[in-house]
């Protein structure tokens, strides 16, 4: 497979070793030396791409995807802090038959964590003494917060609780790659599980997978769609 590159920074070239490691060719490159505004992407310079792959910044989240959808270029979307445009974003797909995978974290353990988050939070919301919680801590030089992955987590823990927000607190120091712990905590007792991610690696080989997964489909779909589907 083809794959473009979008946003060629730290996680942009640990997405280009595992594309590699997995057989993939890296057909183009873009950043802000050559993609402001989503110009860069064209016809021409994403001749003969199977799949674009963008880790770049939210500002320039949409207009790539917009360039891409318009062009017939599937897209995986790693980027995050763009959510309250997401529905926009589907019917953008819809309109242009196009193909997109999104996913707040490409990460499969943390994919395997949120199933276990809705399952606990089926459980727990069944006892009103028990108080959800969420807690994120990353790297200071990530720019959302929350965190993509706790907007997902929230989300999952909403389907049981409804109306009734966990509490959730970001810290943003330091140098580490990614922190997420879930809880539940009472009078009685507490109950708490995380997922922690030791480097990078696993967001990179995740949306390689993803863009393997997404050839030969049209539609928008949420990672895990694609991820545990079952065959």
């Amino acid at each position: 497979m083809n794959i473009a590159i979008i946003g060629y920074g730290r996680m942009g070239k640990m997405v280009e070793q595992a594309a590699q490691a997995r057989g993939h060719v890296i057909a183009a490159k873009f950043d802000v030396d050559n993609n402001v505004n989503g110009d860069g992407l064209t016809k021409e310079s994403l001749a003969g791409v199977d799949c674009a792959i963008d880790f770049s910044v939210p500002e320039a989240v949409l207009p790539n995807i917009q360039k891409l959808i318009e062009l017939g270029v599937p897209v995986v979307v790693g980027a995050t802090g763009w959510y309250d445009k997401l529905e926009s974003v589907k019917q953008l797909v819809a309109d242009h038959n196009g193909s997109l995978v999104w996913g707040a974290n490409f990460s499969i353990g943390m994919n395997l964590f949120f199933k276990t988050v809705r399952y606990a939070s089926e459980l727990f919301a069944r006892f009103d003494q028990y108080d959800p919680f969420i807690v994120e801590q990353h790297h200071k030089f990530k720019l959302d917060a929350p965190s993509g992955t706790a907007f997902v987590i929230e989300r999952l823990m909403r389907e049981s609780y409804g109306n009734r927000t966990p509490q959730s607190l970001s810290i943003r120091a330091g140098y580490a790659p990614g922190m997420h712990e879930v809880g539940f905590d009472s009078e009685a007792d507490h109950l708490s599980f995380s997922h922690t991610a030791r480097s990078r690696q696993g967001f990179a080989v995740g949306a390689v997978v993803a863009a393997e997964l997404l050839q030969g489909r049209k539609g928008c779909f949420e990672f895990p769609e694609l991820l545990f589907e079952e065959k």
